[in-house]
């Protein structure tokens, strides 16, 4: 059996890790096609980065067939409280957010209320002519945009729409309360008015580039999260809540904590220049409005609170076509559509696509990838990531919370599970 006790040595304290799930036995494992020793490879790396104050503590959860083959809480939720980390810690999941807030649009696609080729206009009418900031020998020209933005233009993020920080535009980001002046640009939580409102202020601002040219990250599920609330005719935290987190589960997915739970939340730390880390200071670009702030911006595209397990649950629903324990969320054809690039080759050139919402490995090796063709996931910008690989069967999700994070174990987490496969699924 693999020891569940390690020491935790960091900042001068030290610590035994809580009570977890227990690691499967060498009969399970080899069931599960995973080698013990190989498995025990992830917790000597996840404690090295402990260990060396590269990130202050982290949760993985590696599923196979909806069976856990890895589980593991390592370090600090917060040091200075001294308060260890939990498996069923609670993590800011930033872009982790979209595949939620993208699964609840196509709900709606596969109930006739929405159409991919939609104009977005047809949900928020401030977006009926927008305009696109180019650069010029002045310095910068705003011109109209060529065409309307569609739904699938906000999936995919080709509508030309960013987070508002580009040099181009983003003074006159800052001056409507985004960009600059919100967070690292994608921050809403703190902001006293529904999402619809700032998506509308938005619709005011140029872009950086014509709908369907380019694949630029930015409030693209913002908006969408705003279609959700003015076709559902609910808010976007309602919506998700009845038809998504409710059915699958999720009791530790919502927007904001209620104050009861406040140290449940794993606090931020923040990657130095060049080593170690330290606490994250309060506001936009730390800690964030999660508990006591306004409690009004549902934002869909960064603002979901969650635990690794509740978000495995979620990626389970996926990878079994859209249901899980008798909820079905999306059909298989709609899951499908989702997972397959329908972005050509505007966001990448190396092997990987994007669909409606998921970056998709499209070829063995793509980016120095070792995972599956057809797997696909994204990340959040406080340091977490998911995966999913059908072919596997495989669901990994690994949170930290680090904004900045300069570690790369986010970067070396996959390697470290596929390692310790030892028989292929079959």
């Amino acid at each position: 059996m693999h020891t569940s006790l390690v020491v935790l040595a960091m900042f001068g304290l030290t610590a035994t890790l809580p009570a977890q799930a227990p690691m499967p036995t060498r009969g399970s494992v080899s069931r599960l096609g995973f080698a013990v020793d190989r498995l025990a490879r992830l917790d000597s790396a996840l404690q090295g980065y402990v260990d060396r104050a590269e990130i202050a503590g982290a949760v993985a959860l590696v599923l196979r067939d909806g069976q856990t083959v890895y589980e593991r809480a390592v370090g600090w939720a917060d040091k200075e409280a001294g308060r260890r980390m939990t498996t069923d810690a609670v993590f800011r999941i930033a872009s982790q957010s979209k595949a939620l807030t993208s699964v609840a649009i196509m709900a709606l696609v596969e109930e006739g209320k929405i159409a991919l080729n939609d104009p977005v206009s047809r949900f928020i009418p401030a977006f009926q002519r927008t305009t696109v900031a180019a650069r010029s020998d002045t310095g910068r020209t705003i011109v109209p945009a060529r065409r309307r933005i569609t739904i699938r233009d906000l999936l995919t993020h080709t509508a030309g729409i960013s987070y508002g920080t580009d040099s181009i535009v983003a003074p006159l980001y800052a001056a409507a309360s985004l960009g600059p002046a919100a967070g690292f640009g994608w921050y809403t939580a703190d902001k006293d008015e529904p999402i619809c409102q700032t998506m509308e202020r938005l619709a005011t601002l140029p872009f950086v580039a014509q709908p369907g040219e380019r694949f630029v990250y930015g409030y693209n599920t913002d908006i969408l999260g705003c279609v959700v609330e003015r076709t559902a005719g609910v808010p976007l935290d309602v919506f998700i809540r009845t038809r998504i987190t409710a059915p699958l589960g999720m009791k530790d997915t919502q927007f904001f904590l209620p104050p009861a739970q406040r140290a449940r939340l794993a606090a931020v730390y923040a990657s130095g220049a060049e080593a170690g880390i330290t606490r994250a200071p309060d506001g936009p670009r730390g800690q964030g409005d999660y508990v006591d702030g306004p409690r009004r911006s549902f934002a869909g595209g960064a603002g979901l609170l969650s635990t690794a397990r509740d978000y495995a649950r979620f990626l389970q629903m996926l990878l079994n076509g859209g249901t899980l324990d008798g909820a079905r969320i999306l059909g298989p054809k709609t899951v499908e559509l989702m997972t397959t690039n329908q972005t050509g080759t505007l966001f990448s050139q190396t092997g990987l696509g994007f669909g409606l919402g998921f970056q998709i490995t499209e070829r063995p090796g793509a980016d120095g990838r070792i995972e599956s063709v057809g797997t696909f996931g994204w990340g959040g910008a406080y340091g977490s990531q998911y995966e999913v690989d059908p072919k596997e069967r495989l669901v990994l999700v690994f949170m930290i919370q680090q904004l900045p994070n300069r570690s790369d174990i986010g970067a070396k987490f996959p390697m470290l599970v596929y390692q310790a496969i030892v028989e292929p699924h079959r």
